[in-house]
């Protein structure tokens, strides 16, 4: 349970770049695009999940697993709920430009790059990546 004290699992865009700027600016939303909250509606419509999900983790370190080990379950379960959000969350729908110029009207969705970028990891608690 030290162990475990000392760690955190971080979901979501690891390191910054543009990728992690047009995640956050589709998360929050700018003065020309709507928020596309993805991340917190992942969370949040699987609280039940998330939480059952965080007391198997201390139960199995209870056994003598790992804190890293459950830490990295529960960053594969968040990052599976991200993508799916991304998926098929039901957003605000693109504007017609922007249906124009990616050929597509699915929004959150253009090269897939976003989607694929969601990591996880099990770090220092409060550190930096």
């Amino acid at each position: 349970m030290k162990e475990l004290e000392k760690l955190e699992a971080r979901v979501g865009f690891q390191g910054g770049g543009e990728v992690a700027q047009v995640a956050a600016w589709n998360q929050e939303g700018t003065s020309k695009m709507p928020s596309r909250p993805f991340m917190s509606e992942s969370v949040d419509a699987n609280a039940g999940n998330v939480s059952a999900m965080c007391t198997a983790g201390l139960e199995s370190i209870a056994r003598g697993g790992t804190a890293k080990d459950a830490l990295q379950k529960l960053g594969v379960m968040q990052k599976a709920l991200i993508q799916d959000k991304i998926t098929s969350g039901n957003f605000v729908a693109n504007d017609p430009n922007t249906i124009r110029q990616k050929g597509s009207d699915t929004p959150l969705i253009d090269s897939g790059t976003m989607r694929g970028s969601v990591t996880y990891k099990a770090v220092p608690r409060g550190g930096s990546l």
